[in-house]
């Protein structure tokens, strides 16, 4: 079993189990389709990654997401919920349904900065996704098809497809994001 401190950052948690399973960064990689750099460098605490990457390496690793996301439930309840989000580059998210341990379904708030799109990796994870925008006008790419959602849009997809989120407006974009991963 694998038993974590709530003060380690995610990166640190995610290479302690890692560690404590006996798996190379390269071995991740090669399960994730992630770089060996890319994940070193979301270890070290460099890079704090988005929620289907998150979703990928707890597949890879055969892991609760929430376990990597574990020291953020945990200051939920000492914090106002406002401030429980998490930042990437250009946007940040916050977790809806914290104590969706080992469930197939997590929902998330999505916030995008203005005109922006997510930075890094491409999104693709196995299973569904379903996106309801609440502020702002989102342009949601599945594959090669573009969307364009605006206040009380959704659009419900296949998430194995590459998928790409941009904010073509120049408010924060504000949506919850629901996912399902068998």
């Amino acid at each position: 079993m694998v038993r974590l401190k709530k003060e380690r950052p995610m990166g640190k948690r995610l290479k302690d189990i890692r560690a404590e399973k006996g798996l190379s960064i390269d071995y991740l990689a090669n399960e994730t389709g992630f770089s060996a750099d890319y994940i070193s460098r979301v270890e070290k605490g460099e890079i704090m990654p988005p929620v289907a990457t998150i979703l990928r390496l707890s597949k890879a690793l055969e892991i609760d997401s929430g376990i990597l996301l574990k020291a953020e439930r945990d200051e939920a309840g000492k914090r106002k919920a406002e401030d429980f989000k998490k930042r990437t580059e250009d946007y940040s998210y916050q977790a809806l349904t914290p104590e969706a341990v080992h469930k197939h379904l997590k929902a998330f708030k999505v916030f995008i900065d203005p005109v922006s799109d997510h930075k890094g990796v491409s999104y693709q994870h196995e299973g569904e996704e379903f996106i309801y925008v609440i502020k702002g006008k989102v342009e949601v790419t599945v594959g090669d098809n573009k969307n364009i959602l605006g206040p009380e849009d959704s659009l419900h997809f296949n998430s194995s497809i590459v998928h790409k989120l941009r904010n073509l407006s120049s408010e924060k974009a504000e949506m919850v994001v629901v996912l399902y991963t068998p």
